[in-house]
């Protein structure tokens, strides 16, 4: 019963993160592009903790934790880039 719903769970997560990856291709503007490729890190984030569930493992712990953080850096990357129109600040003074 268990295996059954976590297999459920597992496939409708990844039609969502297929209906995201839609998204980032055909976004009609760029900050829906960014929420989506941060939605498809959380979906893999769930993905990966539901393996790891099925599997009885903990094991890919430190890979959640890494997504995780991936993701966050990469939706900071792109809502600076946003903001300011670049990524990475030159000083012309100096």
């Amino acid at each position: 019963m268990i295996t059954t719903i976590l297999n459920l769970s597992l496939l409708l997560i990844s039609l969502s993160t297929l209906g995201f990856i839609y998204r980032v291709v055909k976004g009609p503007s760029t900050a829906d592009r960014v929420i989506a490729l941060d939605a498809i890190g959380i979906n893999l984030i769930g993905i990966t903790a539901i393996v790891s569930i099925l599997l009885n493992t903990q094991a890919f712990l430190e890979v959640i934790l890494l997504l995780g953080i991936l993701a966050f850096i990469g939706t900071v990357a792109f809502a600076k880039y946003l903001e300011k129109g670049e990524l990475i600040e030159r000083d012309r003074d100096s």
